[in-house]
């Protein structure tokens, strides 16, 4: 007796997501040239962290088309800091809050990497990799083509998310729906430049922000598979600069080669020592504080699939470091040099022995790891290489006492998160993408990149998941960052879906 029933209630749910879905691509269908115009409006906007004066006209630009939409906004400011822009939608009968999180800062530019100009969006018939080529911004629907792109500095990472939640709105109101929880919009702008004033923000806040139930995190792209996924977890970061020294000014190699200690050489040994012939870490304890995954994390995990074959294909790489796949090697703390300098190189080469060189390290950290312990590993296996550790240039006195010197410079950084899929509000978020999605959708325990989710998860107390919506070949970060159209439309059906799902 209890079957029909339930079959009621699972035909409802499905039919109301199809309702939803239905609904978000009439409204595309019938505004997509408008709602890529709107998009390439918010890309034209510089948004370099740094650059003040234009990360305020960001922040205006947002506030006012929330407004538009009905919603309470208003700037967090703090002196010389890019502002978050909060907007608040109260709902008569919401018994939860859900924050929508987004960045709206972008990486820095170099002009020169780029095929067109990263402030001027440009449409292509499909990726510039794949013999994209440039056309005119859309003037119909027809004209549109789920495989066209937009380039622009943050078409991928972060501004989409924007356009796509101000459409959901747009969508859920000219269809007069109902949405079912309360909703915050908080939308930072120095994400990109290390969230150093985050905390600050949310300690100075706390009445606006400690009635939030969960925070959904629109960041980062969909899986390599082109599959959606929910993302359960981030890896922190952390870093720091070896600096290795030889004599104490460039030396002729003619004269002082084969005599003077090279500091290229010294480096080098030393960066091999930290991993073996496969890529593992051999730094002693640097694996020991990875907190173990739940059941539920593991099942989830093994249903993943795997894509290495074609990401070695897609990026040219015949042996990737470890035996491991690609996704269980993001549940391990990661040590990648991210750049190398000494002397210098082709027709700049000089025949000298440099006096120093130096190696910026880049430290990814999972679930369990702490920042500054991770650090206190490496100095330590420095240590035993037989180096002595200082902070500044060192003196006569301290070359004339060691032999092997390193100035290690740490950075700052912040741990890694993780929120449990069985929560109840997360099952009923993933109950509602499935819906909008399909069963294709992956839940993955942790994301590859960093975020700082720790702030919400740990300092805050909330559950805090990623709700990526980007193609994973959007460039973030890179020259020639960009974003798919099917992509764009994905978001404003999931934004539309998590603002209406079931109480």
């Amino acid at each position: 007796m209890r079957i029909i029933p339930l079959l009621i209630t699972l035909l409802s749910f499905s039919l109301f997501s199809q309702d939803i879905n239905k609904l978000s691509n009439k409204y595309i269908e019938e505004n997509g040239v408008q709602i890529i115009n709107d998009f390439k409006t918010l890309l034209s906007i510089p948004n370099v962290a740094f650059d003040l004066p234009n990360v305020n006209k960001n922040a205006n630009h947002i506030k006012s088309e929330l407004e538009k939409r009905g919603v309470e906004s208003k700037l967090l400011r703090m002196v010389g800091t890019p502002p978050i822009v909060y907007g608040y939608l109260p709902v008569k009968g919401a018994k939860r809050t859900i924050a929508f999180y987004v960045h709206y800062d972008g990486q820095p530019v170099d002009k020169t990497n780029w095929t067109n100009d990263p402030w001027k969006p440009a449409y292509y018939s499909k990726a510039l990799s794949d013999g994209g080529t440039p056309m005119d911004f859309p003037k119909t629907y027809q004209d549109i083509n789920p495989e066209h792109r937009i380039y622009a500095r943050s078409a991928g990472d972060d501004k989409a998310p924007i356009i796509t939640i101000l459409t959901a709105l747009d969508m859920i109101q000219s269809n007069k729906l109902k949405v079912t929880s309360n909703l915050v919009f908080f939308f930072e702008g120095q994400e990109e430049a290390g969230s150093r004033q985050l905390q600050q923000y949310l300690n100075d806040n706390r009445a606006l922000v400690d009635e939030i139930d969960l925070w959904l995190f629109c960041d980062g792209p969909v899986h390599q598979s082109r599959r959606p996924q929910l993302v359960f977890g981030v890896r922190g970061v952390t870093g720091m600069e070896i600096t290795t020294y030889g004599p104490n000014r460039p030396l002729h190699s003619g004269h002082y080669g084969n005599w003077a200690p090279v500091p290229g050489q010294f480096l080098s040994k030393l960066i091999a020592s930290m991993k073996d012939d496969s890529g593992d870490i051999i730094i002693d304890g640097y694996y020991d504080d990875i907190e173990p995954l739940s059941e539920l994390e593991k099942k989830a995990l093994a249903d993943i699939p795997l894509i290495d074959e074609e990401l070695k294909k897609e990026l040219g790489i015949n042996d990737p470091e470890g035996v491991e796949s690609y996704n269980e090697r993001l549940l391990r703390p990661s040590l990648t040099i991210r750049g190398l300098s000494s002397g210098n190189t082709g027709k700049l080469a000089r025949n000298v022995v440099p006096a120093t060189a130096t190696a910026s390290i880049g430290i990814r950290l999972v679930k369990g790891c702490d920042p500054e312990k991770q650090k206190d590993l490496v100095e330590a296996h420095i240590q035993k290489q037989g180096f002595y550790i200082v902070r500044e240039d060192p003196d006569q006195e301290t070359r004339m006492k060691y032999p092997k010197i390193a100035k290690v410079t740490r950075s700052s950084g912040y741990p890694a998160a993780r929120t449990s899929m069985d929560l109840p509000i997360i099952r009923d978020v993933i109950k509602r993408s499935k819906e909008v999605a399909g069963e294709d959708l992956i839940l993955l325990p942790t994301l590859g990149g960093s975020l700082p989710l720790y702030l919400f998860t740990d300092e805050l107390k909330k559950p805090a998941i990623i709700v990526p919506i980007a193609n994973h070949d959007n460039n973030q970060h890179a020259a020639d960052e960009n974003l798919r159209i099917e992509n764009l439309w994905y978001g404003i059906q999931l934004m539309s879906g998590l603002m209406t799902m079931d109480k």
